[in-house]
C-alpha cells in the first residue's frame, strides 16, 4: 500500500527553510546582505569603467583636432596664403597674376637681388624672399634693373616681379630734362614745373652749397655746376636731393675726362661761353680756340653773352652796356674770364675746351641768325667785314632780334 506521508527533514543548522519545503504556501524569506568585500570590488569596477569612458572621449576629441589641423595645413600648403602674410614655409610663391591696389616700392642704387627681395616681400609683392632671389638668378636680364620708384601689383609670381622691374613703364619717378646752356634760374623753373617742388625751396637749397654737393671750387655759386641731362626724380625727392644729382653729375663728367680738380671752374667757365655763343656743334672747337688765343694775349674776350648774363637779360646788349665796367661780367670792360660760368655747359662744349681746334683766329662773328652761320677770322679787318654782313642781314629782316 502506498505511503501517503510527506517526509520532512529539519533545516540545516542556521539555514532558513525553503519555500518549496513549506509547500509553497508561506511568505518569502528575506535575502542576506552580500559581504562588504564584494561591495567594494563592485564600486572599484564601476569607477574603472567610468574612467576608461572619460579617457576614450578625450582621445576622440584630440584625434578630431589633429585631423582638422592637418586638413588646414594641407589646404594652406596647396592653395597658398593669398593675404600676403603667411610664413615662408607655407607659401613659396604666389600663383599670380597679381592683386590690386598696387604697391609702391623703391629700388635703391646698388641694391642686390637679395636687397630687392626684402623690399618686395615687405611690400607684399612676392610671397617669399627666396622665391624672388631664385627668379632674379634665373633671369639673365635681372642685373639691368634700374634704381627708382615702381608701382607693382601685389601677390605676383616672383618671376613676374622681376619682369615688371625691367619694364620702364612701371616706374613712377618723374623725368626732368635740363637742356645745355640753361642758367640756374632756368633750371629752377624747369624743376619746379615738372616736380612741383616750390621755387622757394629750390632757391633755399642753392644757398646751402654743402646740401647740394657743390665742391669747394664752385665758391658757393651753383651756376655752371648743374649738369644738363635727363634725371629721374623720385616722388619724395627734396629740393636739395634734386640739385645734388646735377652737381654730382658735373663732378662725375669732369673726373671721367681727367680734368684736374683745380681746373674744374676754369674749364666750366670757358665751356659755358662756348655753349652760349656757338650756334652749331661744329663751331664749338674753333670758338674754344679763339678764347685761348685771346687769353694768351691778355686781350678782352668781348663776348656779348657775358654782358647779358650780368644784366639778367636774354637780348643782345648795347654798346653802352658792353662798356659798363660796373658789370663784373662785361668781358668788354674787363679782361680775362668772367667771375663764374654763365650757364651749364654740355659735354660737347667741355670737350671743345679740352680739345680746341687748331688755328690763329682772334674773332668770331654770327653772320646769319637764321642758319646760325658763324665766321672765324684772324684780323680785325676781316672781322669788320663779317660785322657788316650781319648788319645787312638785320636790315633785310627787320622783325628779327639778335640774341647773345
Amino acid at each position: 500500500m502506498s505511503d501517503s506521508r510527506i517526509d520532512w527533514w529539519p533545516p540545516m543548522d542556521g539555514a532558513p527553510p525553503s519555500p518549496d519545503a513549506l509547500g509553497g504556501g508561506g511568505s518569502p524569506v528575506p535575502q542576506q546582505e552580500p559581504p562588504r568585500r564584494s561591495r567594494a570590488r563592485d564600486r572599484q569596477h564601476a569607477a574603472r569603467l567610468k574612467s576608461q569612458h572619460r579617457r576614450s572621449r578625450v582621445v576622440a576629441i584630440v584625434v578630431c583636432l589633429l585631423l582638422a589641423a592637418g586638413a588646414i595645413y594641407v589646404g594652406w600648403s596647396v592653395f597658398g596664403n593669398h593675404g600676403g602674410g603667411g610664413a615662408d614655409a607655407a607659401v613659396q610663391d604666389y600663383p599670380g597674376p597679381g592683386a590690386y591696389p598696387p604697391a609702391t616700392v623703391v629700388i635703391n642704387s646698388g641694391d642686390t637681388g637679395a636687397a630687392m627681395a626684402v623690399t618686395l616681400k615687405d611690400a607684399g609683392v612676392v610671397a617669399t624672399e627666396k622665391a624672388f632671389r631664385d627668379a632674379f638668378a634665373a633671369n639673365p636680364d635681372a642685373s639691368k634693373i634700374q634704381p627708382g620708384t615702381y608701382s607693382l601689383l601685389k601677390e605676383q609670381r616672383a618671376a613676374d616681379a622681376v619682369t615688371a622691374l625691367l619694364n620702364p613703364a612701371n616706374r613712377v619717378s618723374m623725368k626732368v630734362t635740363i637742356p645745355e646752356g640753361y642758367t640756374v634760374k632756368q633750371i629752377v623753373q624747369r624743376v619746379n614745373e615738372v616736380t612741383l617742388i616750390p621755387v622757394d625751396d629750390l632757391n633755399a637749397a642753392l644757398k646751402d652749397p654743402a646740401a647740394i654737393g657743390l665742391p669747394a671750387e664752385a665758391g658757393g655759386n651753383a651756376e655752371g655746376w648743374l649738369f644738363p641731362s635727363t634725371y629721374q626724380i623720385e616722388p619724395k625727392a627734396t629740393a636739395a636731393s634734386v640739385l645734388k644729382q646735377m652737381s654730382a653729375q658735373t663732378v662725375k663728367v669732369l673726373t671721367a675726362k681727367g680734368v684736374p680738380q683745380d681746373q674744374w671752374k676754369t674749364v666750366l667757365t670757358k665751356a659755358s661761353l662756348v655753349e652760349r655763343e656757338a650756334g652749331r656743334p661744329e663751331d664749338q672747337a674753333p670758338m674754344a680756340r679763339v678764347i685761348e688765343n685771346r687769353l694768351a694775349q691778355d686781350m678782352a674776350l668781348q663776348i656779348d653773352a657775358t654782358t647779358s648774363y650780368g644784366l639778367g637779360q636774354t637780348t643782345a646788349p648795347t654798346t653802352a652796356q658792353n662798356n659798363d665796367a660796373s658789370n663784373p661780367y662785361s668781358t668788354y670792360a674787363h679782361t680775362g674770364l668772367p667771375p663764374t660760368p654763365i650757364a651749364s655747359p654740355g659735354e660737347s662744349a667741355i670737350d671743345a675746351v679740352l680739345n680746341p681746334a687748331d688755328g690763329k683766329w682772334m674773332f668770331w662773328q654770327l653772320v646769319d641768325p637764321s642758319t646760325k652761320e658763324t665766321k672765324f677770322e684772324e684780323t680785325f679787318a676781316q672781322h669788320t667785314a663779317d660785322v657788316a654782313q650781319l648788319a645787312q642781314w638785320l636790315r633785310d629782316h627787320p622783325s628779327a632780334t639778335a640774341t647773345p
